[in-house]
């Protein structure tokens, strides 16, 4: 199939990337300037009577505070988690950030509740915002990639609330820049990445059946490890708490929705917002995950290139997690920079550079629209990247055919 760029004289492609340059620090800047406006308007960060004001961080923090005070498993209890929370911003208020991570995650977090709070918030995204930033940066390959990272809307939902989702990212796009050229590097990635490990479904049968055993043994080793250490650091009993609040916790988001079911950005999230049951909602789950399974290991054995192979798998593990949330999506700027990485080198094909604008457009969107836009976001990512693979597998088929067609 025939590209725009390759066609393009060497000015054009170079007017093609300042264009986009141009789009991604726009963009950064816009955020820039909404979050300034907002902390001096007193919506952000602080309030009016100087409060703290409750964000998903303040969980993190209080979770940090109470391991540090000696209650590692009290932090999946949800009054004496609250407590503390409450204590952090000085108030009461009507939500709670609970906490459902791995014991492991205790690490970060009491080592951010040394610091005061808004400190403790500064420090978490000036260590995981650049770490998301090289990675999609490595990724492209090119310095354009530092901007486009930025310009990522979901930076903004991140950083809006001190979450996780430039963490998830640096560590799932770390695992699929090292595989090839630095597998036991890719594997410490992956095996960090079990900080929360619904990211990571696809990536052991995807390796195992693609052989990447060194990969597999490194992922291994280091999350046995981190969960041993865990286990010194903060007793046996954080991970019976961790377990034993597992099912409370899938059961207040998923059956009762109260976190909102809105805010779910899963296939099982719009299921349940759509009205459908339990039962109809993990069915449907179920089947996206048996699906995404086995197209991604499939594709990895195919003569494909390896951005088409990554891509395809950072993409599905979106779709295979039922937990998924806007702050998650800079995890979806990682599929994204391995198409941008095809575009830039070998040129983009037809309408796929607008194409790829739609998910950046949808994320944009949601906290406006009330609308879960993000499974919508994810799945045009997915077409776009099987628009890529179906393009190559034709052209093997063909070369295929020629070699074993008679002189």
């Amino acid at each position: 199939m025939a590209t725009l760029e390759s066609a393009l004289p060497a000015s054009s492609r170079d007017s093609l990337r300042h264009s986009l340059q141009l789009i991604g620090f726009s963009l950064a800047l816009s955020y820039a300037v909404f979050l300034t406006c907002s902390a001096f308007a007193r919506a952000w960060l602080i309030d009016s009577l100087g409060r703290v004001i409750d964000n998903d961080f303040i969980g993190v923090w209080a979770a940090g505070r109470l391991a540090l005070d000696g209650h590692p498993a009290a932090a999946w209890d949800w009054s004496l988690h609250r407590a503390v929370e409450f204590a952090v911003a000085g108030h009461d208020f009507a939500s709670y950030y609970g906490w459902h991570y791995p014991p492991m995650f205790l690490f970060a977090a009491a080592s951010l509740a040394t610091l005061p709070y808004l400190a403790a918030w500064a420090v978490w995204m000036a260590v995981t915002l650049p770490a998301y930033v090289a990675a999609v940066r490595a990724i492209i390959g090119e310095r354009i990639g530092i901007v486009l990272a930025l310009g990522f809307p979901g930076v903004l939902w991140n950083l809006s609330v001190g979450q996780n989702g430039f963490l998830t990212a640096a560590l799932m796009g770390g695992t699929l820049i090292f595989i090839e050229r630095r597998p036991l590097l890719a594997g410490v990635c992956l095996g960090l990445l079990t900080y929360k490990p619904q990211f990571g479904l696809l990536f052991p049968l995807v390796l195992l059946l693609d052989r990447r055993w060194q990969v597999l043994v490194a992922a291994s080793i280091t999350a046995a490890a981190v969960a041993a250490a865990s286990v010194l650091a903060f007793g046996v009993q954080s991970w019976e708490a961790f377990f034993a609040w597992m099912p409370v916790t899938s059961h207040a988001v998923f059956a009762e929705g109260r976190a909102g079911l809105m805010k779910l950005q899963s296939l099982l999230g719009v299921v349940r917002w759509l009205g459908g049951d339990m039962t109809a909602a993990w069915a449907a789950q179920a089947i996206l995950i048996a699906g995404a399974a086995i197209l991604s290991a499939w594709l990895w054995r195919q003569r494909v290139r390896y951005e088409i192979k990554a891509a395809a798998l950072a993409a599905a593990a979106m779709l295979a997690t039922p937990y998924l949330y806007i702050y998650d999506f800079p995890v979806l700027a990682i599929p994204l920079a391995f198409l941008m990485r095809m575009g830039l080198r070998d040129g983009f094909l037809p309408y796929e550079l607008a194409a790829i604008a739609v998910p950046s457009a949808l994320i944009l969107a949601f906290p406006f629209v009330a609308v879960p836009t993000g499974l919508a976001a994810v799945a045009i990512v997915v077409g776009l990247i099987a628009r890529r693979a179906i393009g190559e597998l034709r052209g093997v088929f063909r070369v295929a055919m020629r070699k074993t067609a008679p002189a």
